[in-house]
């Protein structure tokens, strides 16, 4: 038994931790790997490239994919709380790098979904000791998280907004201009409210053409509330944080004074 968690101990320095030679080895060696499987995958999405070393790309995917599923388990035995592990964003990614591979044998084309391993590229920033930017990314996942709520009505008020505005174009242009549903044209109040203006649809008479300005302008200012909700709660928040990471339920994010886990209560 005592052997046993030697050996977690052990896996979770290499595996979880880079203050360790062997861990930074390990984090390294394996950012390598995730670009070389990347680049496999986006070879293989070439026809002439497929065509002529399509097998071959094969089988260097299952390679990688069993190389990650062999280290997504690793991962889930070294940590004192597996499920924790499993339902966190690395986790979770983790998972979403291995799956599919597999999905791929009952959906043909489902492996090219396998560019997300590229997400797991973000550990750089613990292997290179990059810790502000970890703190900031902490700092802004805390302010985005207490605005949540404020964003969510916004959505909902813009929401009403382009429903009212689409079923206006509708009634004012009607099918012979392109607005031949409500659907429809709430579809262009949303591309025109958002400044983006695919040009697929725009009204053709005077009073439509009126009603466009009008959401346009509005628009401008609309895109710019979001920005200071989050902005407002960024000043509230940020406290530096620490890289070190829970032996227990693996989470990141903890203060630098920290002696526990501010998610399980495990001892840092």
């Amino acid at each position: 038994m005592k052997d046993y968690t030697s050996l977690r101990q052990t896996l979770h320095q290499v595996i979880f931790e880079s203050d360790t030679r062997a861990g930074r080895t390990f984090d390294i060696v394996l950012f390598v790997v995730i670009c070389g499987s990347v680049v496999a995958i986006m070879l293989e999405s070439v026809a002439g490239i497929r065509e002529r070393y399509g097998d071959l790309l094969h089988a260097v995917e299952w390679a990688f994919t069993i190389t990650f599923t062999v280290e997504y388990v690793l991962r889930l035995a070294c940590v004192g709380r597996p499920r924790d592990y499993a339902l966190s964003f690395y986790g979770i990614v983790d998972l979403l790098a291995v799956l599919p591979t597999y999905v791929s044998v009952l959906v043909p084309g489902a492996q090219f979904l396998l560019v997300v391993r590229l997400l797991r590229l973000l550990r750089i920033f613990r292997v290179l000791k990059l810790l502000t930017y970890v703190a900031e990314a902490a700092v802004l996942r805390r302010a985005l998280s207490a605005s949540r709520r404020k964003i969510g009505i916004f959505l909902l008020t813009v929401l009403i907004l382009v429903v009212i505005l689409g079923s206006m174009m509708y009634f004012v242009e009607g099918g012979r201009n392109g607005f031949d549903s409500i659907p429809r044209s709430v579809y262009w109040a949303i591309v025109t409210l958002t400044t983006v203006g695919y040009g697929d649809i725009s009204p053709q008479t005077a009073t439509g053409q009126v009603l466009a300005s009008i959401v346009m302008i509005v628009g401008y200012g609309i895109i710019a509330v979001p920005t200071g909700i989050v902005t407002t709660e960024l000043a509230r928040v940020g406290r530096p944080v620490s890289g070190q990471t829970c032996r227990q339920c693996s989470a990141e994010g903890h203060d630098t004074d920290a002696r526990h886990c501010k998610y399980c209560g495990a001892a840092l």
